[in-house]
């Protein structure tokens, strides 16, 4: 089995090899929101006493309302990553699972730990009868791809047909809200949505599954009890309830300023959501480690030494020290 699978925001290693303090460097490997939302007030009580039912219920109801979920209330897990762990549980023996990848690699990995026969498929056309459960990533991490619902509904249609479940990650949609699955009323449909990358605070570790209820209530048993701390729910309830289009517009600004960065610099943008974008380059392992000489991490992909994602600068004072790095680049392929 393969080892753990490295992901943005190591800071810590990297200054540990390239030096600097971490708190020096621009950190542009992550897909978060580098400016936070202001956290609300937390009454002493929600940190003095476990997350009741009425706290989480208000969460819920601050959740189906922001993400237009209709009559399902989705449920709050501590991170996607928590319940990914929890896919495999969905899959009966000798069933195949299908990811339509590259994409995020947790859901391979996940599965091939459980024992799972797993296939990354590069197109929906590529699913077959003998997947009984498929992931998709929408829109997808790290190239942005991003599949219609038309299609999406249709796939769900066929792999209900051999009872099986379709999850749908959203991670990356709050920014696109009219593109989201989280309204529809398919049976075998899970709806994945994280809260920490679109309010800058990856750190809370919450996440939500969007579906039936017969589903959401198996996520909820093998959880536990309290999965979610109340200073979550609470954060969650006053920020989804909260004017998010001022979030929107500024990380329509910090995307503007990173693509003019790139594009200055003459870098091929490959594609990309619009908390990131994904750079493709025959010498992106090189511009990588030069960039980390200037104390500026972005993200490299094992499987495609040609690609680079390039996360949002805080401000234009992080969009001109990147430009200014990525202009002293000496390029050997010329």
């Amino acid at each position: 089995m393969n080892g753990p699978i490295q992901h943005g925001g190591g800071l810590a290693a990297a200054a540990s090899q390239f030096g600097g303090r971490i708190e020096d460097w621009l950190d542009l490997s992550t897909g978060i929101n580098p400016c936070p939302v202001a956290l609300p007030e937390i009454p002493m009580r929600v940190w003095h006493r476990l997350p009741d039912q009425e706290r989480e219920m208000a969460a819920r109801v601050a959740a189906r309302h922001y993400y237009r979920s209709g009559t399902r209330l989705p449920v709050p897990v501590p991170g996607t990553q928590a319940v990914i762990q929890l896919l495999p549980k969905l899959v009966p023996e000798g069933v195949r699972v299908a990811v339509v990848s590259p994409t995020y690699g947790e859901y391979v990995r996940a599965f091939k730990l459980a024992g799972l026969a797993v296939d990354a498929v590069q197109d929906l056309s590529e699913i077959t009868a003998a997947h009984g459960l498929v992931v998709v990533v929408n829109p997808n991490n790290p190239d942005g791809r991003l599949f219609a619902r038309d299609e999406l509904r249709a796939l769900a249609a066929a792999i209900d047909r051999r009872h099986g479940y379709l999850v749908v990650d959203e991670a990356f949609g709050d920014m696109h809200p009219e593109q989201s699955m989280a309204a529809e009323r398919l049976a075998n449909l899970i709806v994945f949505r994280s809260f920490g990358k679109f309010f800058g605070l990856a750190g809370v570790r919450l996440g939500f599954v969007i579906a039936a209820d017969s589903v959401t209530a198996r996520f909820s048993e093998w959880l536990g009890p309290w999965a979610v701390s109340g200073p979550a729910l609470v954060v969650a309830e006053q920020l989804m309830s909260s004017d998010t289009d001022v979030i929107r517009d500024r990380i329509m600004q910090r995307l503007q300023g990173l693509d003019q960065a790139l594009g200055e610099a003459g870098l091929v943008v490959r594609g990309g959501a619009d908390l990131f974008r994904l750079v493709e380059d025959r010498e992106a392992e090189a511009l990588h480690h030069h960039l980390c000489c200037h104390h500026i991490l972005t993200r490299k992909f094992d499987y495609r030494p040609d690609w680079l994602r390039f996360g949002l600068a805080p401000d234009a004072g992080g969009d001109a020290r990147l430009l200014a790095a990525l202009k002293m680049f000496q390029r050997t392929d010329k």
